[in-house]
């Protein structure tokens, strides 16, 4: 068996530890609930940045979707968990469980057939997917509803803590993988564009969705969105330990492929599409994977925040806020992985916490101001974020040794053997 490294031990160690000590100062009433709110939301949003970050810090797509996918995995998670706590419902969970299913089989399938075929243009491609997703999603709907009472059965089988975070947790599974499929969907028109024509696309979807989730209750016959009212009655389920452990999930991940030949692949489209290609890397796919797998962590993390305050309004996923995360990012240091979560948490003590307790009552808007002076001050005096590349060690590669050049007394003996 492999051994653990000591960096990795480092690294779990000490993130455990730092999660137990604020999950004991939480249960001591030590941190105010205001404040655990606070760190929550932090980890939420680092959650949101490294998905950014893996887009444009390291593919070089910049990217201003993030906001609508966050939304979409907020909204749809709240919705299962909804129907599951207010009316003991499961249908919600089960029709997007089988949607999730059926339309990601298509997309895989369709993915390797289109794969084996050359000169099929990107709109063509969109219109097959998109037909088959639409067909795929009424016929969810039917086995949804058709399977929503045997699922019901089983959950009320169980003990209600049991059942209720086993909800929870599919949730915002569904929630994340849910937006993963839209930006596949979304991605394969748009991902043709330059970077700042996908800017432009991206910010588009958002004030889409955005407007979408307004009319929600109308349009589409979701009356517990309430749309521009504001969803209420959402489970508060997001606990410290949950929002770290899925923070922690995401790390990893990030850090495994980033040091992986996907890894290397990704960061090559980056540095030089036109020499990536020269080199027999197909750009329009790390492209798509890249950008899908930054959409998922923004649907997970979109779940999560759902569950933290039970409140959700369509104005929290304005195109406005939907520069936070590209904030963070750059604050951070494009291309750090330690930076993004280190400014995550900086951003939301400072700016919800810090600013909003030490301004005087009815200046609390001033933080907005104050914290981009202090962006332009950091930008000024550290252009590279505030980590640049660093990263902590378990996060660093660590690049194998070169081989040394055969001596001339082995380059003989090499021939003799031969």
């Amino acid at each position: 068996m492999k051994r653990i490294s000591r960096t990795t031990l480092i690294f779990l160690g000490s993130i455990v530890a730092f999660t137990l000590v604020v999950q004991v100062l939480i249960s001591l009433d030590v941190l105010s609930p205001f404040w655990n709110t606070i760190l929550r939301q932090g980890a939420v949003m680092a959650i949101v940045g490294l998905g950014l970050n893996l887009i444009y810090g390291f593919n070089g797509q910049f990217s201003l979707g993030q906001w609508g996918f966050y939304a979409i995995g907020a909204y749809s998670a709240a919705d299962i968990t909804y129907r599951w706590t207010n009316d003991a419902n499961s249908n919600g969970l089960t029709v997007l469980f089988f949607t999730i299913l059926l339309v990601g089989a298509s997309i895989l399938i369709l993915y390797r057939v289109f794969g084996k075929i050359r000169g099929v243009d990107p709109l063509s491609a969109f219109a097959i997917y998109l037909i088959a997703a639409v067909g795929l999603t009424a016929l969810a709907v039917s086995i949804g509803n058709l399977t929503a009472p045997a699922v019901n059965g089983i959950l009320k089988a169980l003990p209600a803590n049991i059942a209720n975070t086993l909800v929870y947790l599919l949730a915002v599974i569904i929630g994340g993988v849910l937006a993963a499929e839209v930006s596949f969907l979304f991605g394969l028109p748009v991902l043709t564009l330059g970077s700042d024509y996908f800017g432009i696309a991206t910010l588009g979807f958002t004030i889409i969705v955005k407007v979408l989730l307004d009319n929600s209750d109308v349009m589409f016959g979701f009356v517990e969105m309430k749309g521009a009212r504001g969803m209420i009655g959402i489970p508060k389920l997001t606990s410290w330990i949950w929002v770290m452990l899925f923070l922690i999930l995401v790390i990893v991940i990030t850090r495994n492929l980033l040091h992986s030949s996907y890894g290397r692949a990704i960061i090559s489209v980056r540095e030089d599409e036109i020499a990536a290609k020269a080199m027999g890397i197909d750009i329009g796919h790390y492209k798509t994977l890249t950008f899908v797998l930054g959409c998922l962590f923004a649907g997970l993390a979109g779940g999560l925040y759902a569950h933290i305050n039970g409140f959700l309004h369509p104005d929290t996923f304005n195109f406005i806020k939907s520069f936070d995360p590209m904030i963070i990012v750059v604050f951070g240091g494009l291309g750090s992985v330690t930076g993004t979560v280190f400014a995550a948490f900086a951003w939301q003590l400072v700016l919800e916490g810090i600013l909003r307790s030490i301004l005087p009552p009815g200046f609390e808007t001033w933080r907005y101001v104050v914290y981009p002076l202090l962006l332009l001050v950091m930008m000024l005096l550290k252009p590279n974020g505030l980590f640049g590349n660093y990263e902590i060690p378990y996060l660093r590669q660590v690049l194998p040794p070169l081989k040394k050049p055969a001596t001339e007394t082995q380059i003989p003996a090499a021939k003799e053997s031969l």
